[in-house]
């Protein structure tokens, strides 16, 4: 019975010995992975918080609530040449701690990283062909889309390449995708992409052709499915800003 009783002993204290590694074990691990997840967050929070800008602009951290048309009107510029300036992708979307840079006295020049500088696109001069082009008008008529695309291809002998996701508000994600060129300040001939119900735009956006640069700083856009009679040519007066790209 003693004998029993000894085996016994050693098994419970086996067993234990083992529970208790296999606590360690779970325990270490799960420290391990709390350090690699906090040192992976960390290097994408200094990844995002990286963006520097030049010596001679200002630098304006993003708080919660700021808008880009806020911090513009704050730093006397405008919308077009933030987004332009910093090359944001959506600058309908500005995240907290990110670094916005304001060039000085609203300078719209740039500086490379060769340090050579360059000028943004701000006139209606310097258009140049996009490298990806469609073969043909393949939207529904009579469409925003289907005039945008024909109308491009009127000006510059160029169709739109992208046919699939590619409702009005796509049109700057698929822009980017096939390596058009956006930009937020107008430029004569370029695509005008309208966001969700920005300036009379409806649920799905609208996109349009830029036929001028008016003195005041709006655009005349050609449109078709735009007021009274969707088959028409009608041409309107947008104020570029928020929620407004040109893709070309």
């Amino acid at each position: 019975m003693q004998k029993y009783y000894q085996k016994a002993w050693q098994y419970c204290k086996q067993h234990r010995t083992t529970g208790i590694l296999a606590g360690h074990v779970v325990v270490l691990t799960v420290l391990a992975i709390a350090l690699l997840t906090t040192g992976f967050i960390g290097s994408i929070s200094s990844a995002f918080a990286a963006s520097y800008c030049g010596s001679n602009d200002q630098t304006y951290i993003v708080k919660s609530g700021d808008t880009l048309t806020q911090i513009a009107s704050q730093y006397g510029t405008s919308f077009s040449k933030l987004a332009d300036y910093n090359k944001l992708t959506n600058p309908n979307v500005i995240y907290v701690n990110q670094h916005i840079c304001v060039p000085k006295n609203g300078s719209t020049t740039t500086t490379s990283d060769n340090g050579s500088t360059t000028t943004v696109q701000t006139s209606t001069t310097g258009y140049t062909a996009p490298l990806s082009k469609g073969t043909g008008n393949y939207f529904a008529y009579p469409q925003c889309t289907w005039w945008a695309t024909e109308r491009y291809h009127q000006l510059h002998g160029i169709y739109v390449p992208w046919y699939t996701n590619a409702n009005a508000y796509q049109w700057v994600d698929r822009a980017n995708q096939f390596g058009w060129r956006v930009s937020y300040t107008p430029v004569k001939g370029a695509i005008m992409v309208m966001q969700p119900w920005v300036q009379g735009a409806g649920g799905l956006g609208h996109v349009a052709i830029v036929e001028n640069i008016n003195a005041d700083g709006t655009v005349t856009a050609s449109n078709m499915n735009w007021g009274a009679n969707p088959y028409s040519v009608a041409y309107t007066t947008i104020t570029p800003g928020a929620g407004i790209a040109f893709v070309y």
